[in-house]
């Protein structure tokens, strides 16, 4: 069973993390021949201050 980890920074709607997920269970079924009830997918939203790239937080970007 894929289960999939999604790190993001907070603020995307439910819409959007809805047809993420809509397109992103259908391509994992596609390609790794899978029924979409074998998918998991887990969001774990981020505040930009938790959140560090290159030398810097995000937050002060």
């Amino acid at each position: 069973m894929p289960m999939i980890h999604v790190e993001l920074f907070e603020g995307r709607s439910g819409e959007q993390k809805r047809e993420f997920v809509e397109v992103l269970t259908r391509e994992t079924c596609r390609i790794l021949k899978c029924e979409p009830a074998a998918v998991d997918i887990i969001f774990q939203d981020v505040k930009k201050s938790n959140w560090a790239h290159a030398g810097k937080l995000a937050a002060e970007s």
